[in-house]
Formats: C-alpha cells, sequence, structure tokens
C-alpha cells in the first residue's frame, strides 16, 4: 500500500516542489512506482518533470471537484516509475468552488483511496497557503515533510503550520505525522543559519533530516530542461544531497563514509 507523503510549507520559495520532483525521481529509479499529485495552482512539480500545462487533458482541478477519476488526469513522465496528476492555474478558482461541496476537506482522500494500491509513494505538493486544498492534502496524507529556510522568519512560519497539523490532527486525520523537517538552500557558513537548526532540532528531536540541501546552481538550473537534477547532472552537489536524502527517507544509513564514487556515497539499509 502506497505511503502518501504532502510536502507542505505556507511559505513559498522554500523549496516544496523541487523537492518533489527530485524525490520523485530518486525513488522511482530505485524501482519505486510513484505518483505525484500537483495541488499548486502554479504548476511547478508539473513544469518541473517537463510537462507543458497547454497540452494536459485533466488535472488535480478536475481530480478534488469530482469532474474527472483520478485515474484519468495521470500522466506518465518520462522519467523512470514516475506519473503524475499536473496542476494548471485553473486550480487557483478551487478554494471558491469547494465552499459549496459537502466533505470539501476530503475530496482529494477520497479519490486517493481508488489508487493507493497502485502506487509505492504519493508525494502531494501543496500550494505555499493553509487554503481548503492545502487542507486536503493533509487529510489525505500519512506524513508531512516540511522544507524551510534556516532562517528566523521561517520559524513563524512553520509554528503556523505546526497548529494546523494539530488541528487536522484531532478533527480529520488521527494518524498524520510530520515525516522530517528539510533545510533547502542551506548555507552552512552561516551563524543564523545553524542557529535556527538547532533552534528546530530542539522543539522537533528526530524530526529535523540530517541532510540538508544546499544552494546549488544546478538545482536550479534543472526545472527550466525540464528534468530532476538527478537526470541534469548526477554528478552535481544538488544532485548528491537529493540522493542522500532519499537514502535517509528510506531510513538507509551510511556504511563507509571514506568510500565516495564520483560524489555519491555508499549505503547500507539501517
Amino acid at each position: 500500500m502506497g505511503k502518501i507523503i504532502a510536502v507542505a510549507n505556507q511559505k513559498g520559495g522554500v523549496g516544496k516542489s523541487t523537492t518533489v520532483v527530485n524525490i520523485a525521481a530518486y525513488l522511482g529509479s530505485r524501482d519505486f512506482k510513484v505518483l505525484c499529485i500537483d495541488s499548486d495552482p502554479q504548476g511547478n512539480s508539473t513544469t518541473g518533470f517537463g510537462i507543458k500545462k497547454k497540452t494536459v487533458k485533466a488535472t488535480t482541478y478536475d481530480v478534488i471537484t469530482g469532474k474527472t477519476r483520478i485515474q484519468d488526469a495521470v500522466i506518465h513522465t518520462d522519467f523512470k516509475n514516475v506519473s503524475i496528476i499536473p496542476a494548471t492555474e485553473d486550480l487557483a478558482g478551487c478554494e471558491v468552488e469547494l465552499v459549496n461541496y459537502e466533505n470539501r476537506v476530503n475530496r482529494l482522500k477520497m479519490q486517493i483511496l481508488t489508487c493507493k494500491l497502485d502506487y509505492d509513494y504519493i508525494l502531494i505538493d501543496c500550494p505555499p497557503a493553509l487554503g481548503t486544498i492545502t487542507i486536503n492534502s493533509l487529510v489525505a496524507c500519512d506524513t508531512i515533510l516540511v522544507p524551510m529556510l534556516a532562517e528566523f522568519y521561517a520559524l513563524e512560519g512553520l509554528s503556523q503550520l505546526v497548529n494546523t497539523i494539530k488541528i487536522v490532527k484531532s478533527n480529520y486525520n488521527p494518524a498524520i505525522d510530520i515525516e522530517g523537517i528539510l533545510f533547502t538552500m542551506f548555507d552552512a557558513r552561516l551563524n543564523v543559519a545553524n542557529e535556527v537548526v538547532s533552534e528546530v532540532e530542539k522543539y522537533f528531536p528526530n524530526k529535523v533530516f540530517k541532510t540538508k540541501i544546499p544552494r546549488n546552481v544546478r538545482i536550479s538550473e534543472a526545472p527550466s530542461h525540464g528534468k530532476p537534477v538527478m537526470y541534469y547532472d548526477k554528478s552535481s552537489k544538488g544532485a548528491e544531497s537529493y540522493e542522500l536524502l532519499c537514502h535517509e527517507l528510506l531510513g538507509e544509513a551510511l556504511e563507509l563514509p571514506q568510500k565516495k564514487r564520483r560524489g555519491i556515497f555508499t549505503f547500507k539499509k539501517s
């Protein structure tokens, strides 16, 4: 049965779509069957896989509003074992439209339940807001992965997200849990960055990923080529970092730190 991970943070520009695209690509390369659901009207995950929005026939908007079955909206990407339900700007109107629907916070969950057995992982790219679409994603998911910047303003956003998770947990999804907090665009040379990490680790022990995603030119360039970074430049620092993150996500431990081949570490199951 597929594990559903919502990648969420109400702050924009923290790397949610980048994280979804690159985790999906790596898991797919490991022979896991992955479905991405782009629930952000900006559609960055959609373009990140090289899909042209003008060519899509059914989107996340159609799935949530019940205009189409989730299976009929799936697009197979050019990347191994990765499929996506695309998003376009039409999804922006969904917030208002859902006001008139019954069980409006459960609509995505009910659709996902019809295809959950077909995938090992389902990754939901949430919009940068705590509206109805994001709530749908949190109600549907098993865990939440939170990308964030190592800045003090980001701590306020994390606090708001945690309060929202508590509400969802008590009212709609009692099994929901935080998969982990991921620091993106990270610069270890900055004192403030390390202070923020320490602060988050204090309040969320064992929930902060050891892997930090650095600022990296290749990560920034890859979406404009419609490719995950591992397909754009596998030997780059960005590709290496997302590979390390996925090993951590899969519960794999570093075997021999001194063994390194073209920047890629050797891992074993923990």
